[in-house]
Order: C-alpha cells, then structure tokens, then sequence
C-alpha cells in the first residue's frame, strides 16, 4: 500500500496518482507533478489516501510543490501559446496537404514539450509537419492519433439524454461496450437511439446491464412456449423492470401475466 494523491491535468480526465512527497496536499490544491514528459500542472481530486500496489504504475512519480501565483500565471500563458501554435498547426497541415483533424495542443508545464492530439481516417505521415514545428517553437513535438471516442472525451458536448456527454465529465476510462448489452435491455438496435456522438455504442449501456441480466433470470424468453391459467401460448414481449411478460395465446389473443 502507498500514499497517494490523485491529480487531474487539463489536457485528460484521466486521474493519475502521484506521491504526496511528504507534501501537505490535499483535495483542490493545484500542483506542480513531475511526469515522464517533464513537469505538468495538475489539480488534486482526491485527498491522500491507500492505494493498492496493483492499482498504481510503480515507482510513483512526486508532487514537487503546491503551485503558487506565479506558477498559475505562467500555466495561462502555456495555454494562450499552446493554442496560437493549434493555429499553426493547422495552417501548416493544410499546406502540405495531410488529411488530418487537430483538436487540441498542450505544452508541459516546463515548455519541454508541445502535444498535439488530432483524428484521422488512417496513418498521416506528420513528419515534415513535426520537423516544421519543431523548428518555429523550439521544443520536442509530439503528435498524438486518437479515435473518436477520445475526441468526444476531449471536446465534450451534449448526449441524447440532454445531459454533458459522461466521458468528458466523470468516466476516466472507457470500458468495452457490446450490442449484447443494447439486445439484453431489449432496445431497438437503431443506430441513432444506441450510439453516442462519437458514432460508438453508448457508455450508458454498461450502467443497467448487470441489473437487466439479473431480474431477466425469472423471466422465460420471448419465442418460447408456455403454459398459464390463461391458457397456452408464445412469448411475445418482456417488461424487465415491472416483471411481466406477454403472451400470444392460440387464439391471437395477448395477454400479461407476472
């Protein structure tokens, strides 16, 4: 077990957990961490609590400081910059014709580096691209391809619910989602009422599937043949959540039954 301190960055809604480093860190604090890609400017979600080895990426890397006014002063200039080089990006990207969609830049908190997150359909060889940035800004470039459901994780926006897409505000990872989920809640398999707007299966399948494959153990399943007091017939239809299901008798008749 090791103390720890979860610590979000700006650029990922990932949760990423660091040592205290005997710092007096606590939930909210914005910090100073240090990382494989150098020093990142980061805000403590949790405050410092048990973790399990096997839940960390060991040696855990430090907190090197509470971030003081100068630190946050120069992360909003990091920014300002990391957007006009997006520009840039762009602009360049469009000249040397490479197919390819930028949808967000970020410098570490040191200027060591400058990343660059973009979609495309394929393989987009960025390296005349990477050697023009490299020159104009004087640091490492990195170029980072990600699939849709990243960017919709990155960009954000509103789901069919009406409510904020749950990647971009509380989900820190995407777990599988099959259309075994959507047939095992008996949803039509309409790609508009199933997918997300990342065009992907929604991450809202995973939420009722355990509790749909639960209370469907007593119920029979639809095409079998049973026999009621109303008389017999086929089951036509299932209502999880109420615990009923319906049959077709040999009349033609439908009826409900627990």
């Amino acid at each position: 077990m090791h103390n720890v301190i979860g610590v979000k960055m700006d650029f990922s809604n990932s949760i990423y957990y660091f040592s205290p480093n005997a710092k007096d860190v606590k939930k909210g604090d914005k910090v100073i961490v240090n990382t494989e890609q150098g020093l990142q400017f980061g805000i403590c979600v949790t405050d410092i609590k048990k973790e399990n080895d096997k839940n960390l990426v060991l040696p855990l890397k430090n907190v090197v400081r509470i971030a003081n006014a100068k630190d946050e002063k120069q992360e909003n200039e990091n920014k300002t910059q990391a957007e006009k080089a997006l520009s840039e990006a762009k602009k360049i990207a469009k000249e040397l014709k490479l197919d390819m969609n930028f949808i967000g830049s970020n410098y570490t908190f040191d200027k060591k580096q400058l990343f660059f997150t973009y979609v495309a359909d394929d393989r987009i060889d960025f390296r005349e691209l990477a050697k023009k940035l490299a020159q104009k800004y004087k640091t490492r470039i990195e170029l980072r391809q990600v699939g849709v459901r990243d960017k919709a994780k990155i960009v954000g926006g509103l789901g069919p619910c009406g409510l904020f897409l749950c990647c971009n505000t509380f989900l820190t990872d995407f777990n599988s989602v099959s259309i075994n989920m959507a047939k095992n809640q008996l949803l039509a398999l309409n790609p508009t009422k199933i997918n997300g707007v990342c065009g992907r299966l929604l991450c809202c399948l995973n939420y009722e599937d355990d509790v749909y494959t639960e209370l469907k153990k007593d119920l029979p399943k639809i095409g079998s043949i049973v026999s009621k007091k109303e008389g017999k017939g086929k089951v036509v239809g299932l209502n999880v959540l109420k615990g009923t299901y319906q049959i077709e008798l040999e009349n033609g008749n439908i009826v409900e039954v627990e």
